[in-house]
């Protein structure tokens, strides 16, 4: 199992606005299904298309295809032989750029951007930087995804339970010094990213979490 588990990235979909993660978890190996599973993911949550920024892996752009393409029909042109295939083109709204990094010797060379899809005004927006530093504090937070660990999962249904709670922690509970405030007294008030977000008045402390009526709760 420990092998078979070795060969499982763990892919997040993490949307931060006022530092608040919004999980979309999917496991598996980096190939094109995972990425497809996760875009589609994506897409359910979104009300509006983002700028996509990855790695240099290839998979994204097929499927955000996929997910984002519009399917366009060549006419008959009257002539002899085959007619032209259908191709599928991505939105007018569509934007994505991957971030190329070339090693030589374990040492980072040269960073390349490429934009993909659209139009992208704003080089400096071309950025994996936040994204990155966020897998540092889940890795050095979690030893179930941290690398060369004994602490791994030996099931992925365990490891999506345990990454949903350590989410619900960080949004819920945990204070991040980036949010500070002063309040009506002049004291400095250290907010979690759901308090920040307006969705909770008060940091909640874990028993909080854990007891929290959620299934009277309405969803709407």
């Amino acid at each position: 199992m420990r092998k078979l588990l070795a060969g499982i990235l763990s892919f997040y979909k993490i949307g931060i606005e006022r530092s608040i993660l919004r999980e979309l978890n999917t496991y598996g190996e980096r190939k094109q299904y995972i990425a497809d599973r996760l875009i589609g993911l994506t897409e359910k949550r979104l009300s509006s298309l983002p700028l996509f920024v990855s790695d240099g892996l290839k998979f994204y752009a097929k499927a955000l295809l996929k997910s984002y393409g519009q399917r366009k029909m060549f006419s008959p042109t009257g002539k002899r032989g085959r007619p032209r295939k259908p191709k599928v083109l991505p939105s007018s709204d569509l934007m994505y750029a991957k971030i190329i990094k070339q090693r030589e010797n374990g040492r980072l060379k040269k960073v390349t951007k490429e934009i993909v899809f659209g139009k992208v005004t704003e080089a400096q927006l071309i950025s994996t930087s936040l994204i990155e530093r966020l897998n540092l504090t889940l890795r050095q937070d979690n030893n179930r995804i941290s690398r060369k660990t004994i602490g791994f999962s030996k099931k992925i249904e365990k490891l999506d339970a345990q990454m949903s709670l350590y989410f619900c922690n960080y949004n819920f509970c945990r204070a991040h010094r980036s949010l500070r405030h002063h309040n009506e007294d002049g004291v400095i008030e250290v907010n979690c990213p759901a308090k920040e977000y307006g969705l909770i008045n008060h940091n909640w402390s874990l028993r909080e979490l854990l007891t929290y009526p959620y299934h009277i709760t309405a969803t709407y």
